[in-house]
């Protein structure tokens, strides 16, 4: 829908499938209510709304830098994506329409796909969506658009929706979630993961500032260099000390020892990744339970939040509107 003013979009007479396999990849959508025109590039249509705020399009911006280096696809991606996402599995997204709010480069949105999601609707605000778009392509019931999480141009008929890794990147991730889950249906369900406070003292205390003062503010090409040594020391510490245990589980001992055990087998280019995740962003919350719990307040019943390993926080609830509105309850 139009992110202006939540009217139809059209497409315009000259945007015609380009493709064999249907997508439009240049073309035009236009508002029948505001007549507000919207672009159709590299297969993606970029639904920004006017009043887009810069910190939006800063953060955005920053990670669309790292996606569209570190792009391609890898088999590990499937096992984090259900461990974030649980007690949701595979078979949860089978024939369900499906939100996914923030996709990067769209290794979740190609997962969700290939179980067998009647369509997945994923929004980006980066030109990483032109990445996720190129990634999951093949699959005719995966749909990628450029658009604002925070006003996400899209009805409330999702089966399901969720967020991994992106709410704690958002100004306000109560809002966030909050604008998620408002996509879903009465009776559909919502998932997040987003960073914990707890265990993550030592971050919030010595990285962040680091981050808000410095890091954040360097070139790309910069902070990607700077972050070589600190990736190469953290490799040999995940190398040397996490080597998982025959369950899986890393050394209990150990700090975040289930959490780099899961790493063990990564490339060194995946903890580069990381480390640069963690320093680019101008914005990053580590957010406590009482922080997170207030979310599942109204509207939603059959809430589970957990924690995930010690150090961030996965949820799921079942959205309940009308319950609440007849109760007068506020949403």
């Amino acid at each position: 829908m139009c992110p202006d003013c939540a009217g139809t979009l059209a497409l315009t007479s000259d945007s015609l499938p380009a493709e064999a396999d249907g997508h439009v990849i240049t073309g035009e959508l236009f508002c029948t209510g505001c007549s507000s025109k919207f672009p159709i590039r590299n297969g993606v249509p970029i639904l920004v709304p006017k009043n887009l705020e810069n910190v939006k399009a800063e953060t955005a911006s920053r990670f669309a830098e790292e996606w569209t280096r570190w792009s391609d696809l890898r088999d590990y991606y499937e096992r984090e994506f259900f461990d974030w996402v649980a007690p949701l599995g595979p078979s949860d997204f089978e024939d369900q329409l499906v939100f996914e709010g923030g996709c990067g480069k769209g290794r979740h949105t190609a997962i969700v796909a290939a179980h067998g999601a009647k369509a997945i609707v994923s929004v980006d605000l980066g030109e990483s969506a032109f990445v996720a778009f190129a990634h999951t392509r093949q699959f005719p019931n995966a749909h990628v658009i450029i658009g604002d999480l925070l006003n996400p141009p899209v009805r409330p008929v999702f089966d399901l929706a969720f967020s991994v890794g992106v709410l704690h990147h958002l100004p306000d991730p109560a809002a966030g979630f909050a604008s998620v889950a408002s996509r879903v249906r009465d009776g559909g369900r919502v998932a997040f993961w987003v960073y914990g406070q707890e265990g993550n003292e030592w971050i919030t205390k010595y990285v962040d500032p680091v981050r808000k003062a410095v890091t954040s503010r360097l070139p790309a090409s910069y902070l990607r260099a700077a972050c070589i040594p600190p990736a190469l020391l953290l490799w040999g510490v995940i190398k040397t000390f996490y080597r998982p245990s025959a369950n899986g589980k890393g050394p209990a001992r150990l700090p975040y020892g289930d959490y780099f055990a899961a790493q063990y087998h990564y490339p060194f280019d995946e903890i580069h990744a990381n480390v640069f995740d963690q320093m680019v962003t101008p914005v990053a919350f580590y957010l406590r339970e009482d922080q997170v719990r207030p979310w599942f307040s109204h509207g939603f019943r059959d809430a589970i939040l957990r924690s995930h390993r010690g150090y961030s926080w996965t949820g799921l609830a079942t959205i309940e509107r009308a319950k609440s509105a007849v109760a007068g309850t506020p949403r």
